[in-house]
């Protein structure tokens, strides 16, 4: 039987990359374990409020240092349902090392979780376009490092989010799928469960890209009765009453708990309300008094209202479709063409100067445009050689395969509005397509539009690793 890990050897063509590229992860995460561990290594009694309150870099959430601090189902079950479980034996290994050391490791353990994520998915982007494409090794490297110059894949190989775990397992994924496309072999039902447990696992939305990958290279197969009721549907129900009973059993009775404490200083501070405009006024008409008090709680509430549609937080957050369980994730007043054009091309690959990584939700505007047209240009450049890709991929299935990743994201976040208002920090979940896309065009031009189109790419990387990495390095230090 074939070793399963065979595949994380890294082969000798690609010893010297991986090599570049593994100290390139590393440096930055060193960076970042810096700047925050004088105060990530004490070990405290309360490290949501330590992380939660200290780390700052765009949107991503520090829950993973939380977690592997003091487990707990700390991520939205419903978003990422197995992530906290996954986690655990890191959370064991800071125990052992807290006893040992008197000091939290969770900021090293963490990264290390990242440098792994990072370095496998950049192996993987090449053996994709290197051995699918079928790409010279020269130009494999430089859409490498193209794709890794952009700057939220930069940003996500080092904030403990997990957005770069997820771009593993997707370009996991969509290497094992390209190479089953290749030699007509099918997606096995196990294969396509595991995948689906470590990818919906983490991010659950993730999880209908497997899907989508055993269809591709199943083809009809797909919709035989045994894939679609043992690969299909029953993965899919299981994690999503796994989820169920993990809201339940975990979240459940904390929630209730802090509706009950909610309630409780509601109505204790209702009663001292009520005495207080009680005891102030002359009136002594019981109904009057009623009224009166009635008034001034519709005040206060309005006040409040008033009071809570100034904070950035709910300027920056879009109307929802609806305020269902689900329909609250949905954004229907953020506008697209502003967001396609800063965020969802242009902060991933170029960051935005002006509020600098800030938060959407804490003191960054969600629309920031760049300073000078140059940045404009480039974006222009890169999208026009990624559509140009697209025309000459366009019999390819193996990229019809990975655009059906693309477009998904497009239609939850720019169609349903879901995250729109940061789908930066989504980013490293469909950037591979642009790369990607240019490997094609790479592949169809004649011996001299290649050598002018490589030292494109080449230009425009070494411009966005100075960009990127300045900007980043000035953030950090």
């Amino acid at each position: 039987m074939t070793n399963p890990f065979y595949i994380f050897k890294i082969k000798r063509e690609e010893r010297w990359m991986a090599l570049a590229a593994f100290l390139a992860i590393t440096a930055l995460n060193v960076l970042c374990i810096i700047k925050y561990f004088d105060r990530f290594s004490q070990i405290t009694d309360n490290y949501k409020k330590l992380f939660v309150g200290t780390f700052h870099i765009s949107g991503f959430d520090p829950v993973t240092y939380w977690v592997v601090s003091d487990w707990t189902t700390g991520y939205n079950i419903y978003r990422h349902p197995l992530l906290a479980f996954f986690m655990y034996i890191p959370y064991q290994i800071n125990q052992g090392l807290m006893m040992l050391t008197g000091m939290n490791w969770a900021q090293i353990i963490v990264a290390a979780i990242l440098i792994f994520c990072s370095f496998y998915a950049f192996i993987f982007f090449y053996r994709i376009v290197r051995e699918i494409v079928s790409l010279k090794r020269v130009d494999s490297i430089i859409l490498s490092a193209f794709f890794y110059s952009f700057s939220y894949i930069l940003v996500a190989s080092i904030v403990p989010d997990h957005f770069i775990m997820s771009m593993f397992m997707l370009m996991l994924t969509l290497y094992v799928a390209g190479k089953k496309i290749q030699k007509h072999k099918p997606f096995t039902k196990w294969q396509t469960i595991l995948f689906f447990i470590f990818t919906a696992g983490i991010s659950l939305n993730n999880g209908i890209k497997v899907f989508l990958a055993n269809f591709f290279v199943n083809g009809k197969k797909f919709w035989r009765p045994a894939n679609l009721l043992f690969a299909i549907l029953l993965p899919a129900l299981l994690i999503w009453a796994g989820a169920r009973l993990e809201w339940n059993y975990y979240e459940k009775p904390a929630f209730q708990a802090r509706q009950t404490l909610k309630a409780k200083k509601d109505s204790t501070m209702r009663a001292k309300l009520y005495q207080e405009y009680r005891d102030t006024v002359s009136i002594k008409d019981s109904a009057k008094i009623e009224a009166g008090y009635r008034l001034l709680i519709q005040k206060r509430a309005h006040d409040k209202y008033v009071r809570d549609h100034k904070k950035i937080w709910n300027r920056n957050t879009g109307k929802p479709i609806n305020k269902t369980e689900f329909g609250q994730w949905t954004d229907i007043t953020t506008p697209r063409w502003s967001s396609l054009v800063e965020n969802t091309f242009g902060e991933p690959i170029q960051l935005h100067q002006d509020y600098l990584l800030l938060d959407v939700l804490r003191n960054r505007p969600v629309i920031v445009e760049y300073r000078w047209v140059g940045s404009y240009v480039v974006e222009a450049i890169i999208m026009l050689l990624f559509v140009l890709g697209m025309w000459f991929a366009r019999r390819s299935r193996f990229f019809w395969l990975a655009f059906s990743f693309f477009a998904f994201d497009m239609f939850i976040h720019l169609v349903l509005g879901f995250g729109i208002n940061e789908i930066y920090i989504m980013s490293p979940h469909y950037l591979f397509i642009i790369p990607l896309g240019i490997a094609y065009l790479l592949k169809a031009l004649n011996v001299k539009p290649c050598v002018v189109l490589r030292l494109t790419i080449l230009v425009i990387t070494l411009y966005l690793v100075i960009y990127n990495c300045s900007n980043l390095l000035y953030f950090l230090i």
